[in-house]
């Protein structure tokens, strides 16, 4: 096998390991908004529009690989808060780029009139 070939593999095997971690409908979406600020459990599945069975599913998750911090405070009633760690700020660059990406791809697809017509678009 060519040395080409196997750091291509191996490049495939790192991307697939990374969407295992990160991929998904949500968890980017959650990750990047915990890397604004810290939220309470209601507060982030409201900012995001999320149901709470999923956000929870969704946070339980990124703890287990260490994304993000679950702290339940001392308060009546009990809240909990999350936060972004250490280890969720090498994402920033990745995330960055996945926002500057998204908001190009809806100027060139939605931001433009359709072809052939004058109406304004979706």
């Amino acid at each position: 096998m060519s040395t080409s070939a196997s750091t291509c593999r191996s490049t495939h095997r790192a991307v697939a390991d990374t969407l295992d971690v990160i991929g998904g409908k949500w968890k980017l979406v959650i990750l990047s908004a915990l890397l604004e600020r810290t939220y309470r459990f209601k507060e982030l599945g409201r900012e995001i529009g999320i149901s709470p069975r999923i956000l929870s599913k969704e946070l339980q998750e990124l703890e287990q690989h260490q994304l993000i911090t679950r702290t339940v405070c001392n308060t009546r009633p009990i809240t909990v808060e999350y936060a972004a760690t250490a280890y969720c700020r090498t994402l920033q660059t990745v995330i960055g780029a996945l926002s500057e990406w998204g908001m190009t791809h809806h100027q060139t697809i939605v931001g433009k009139p359709r072809s052939g017509t004058t109406a304004s678009p979706v």
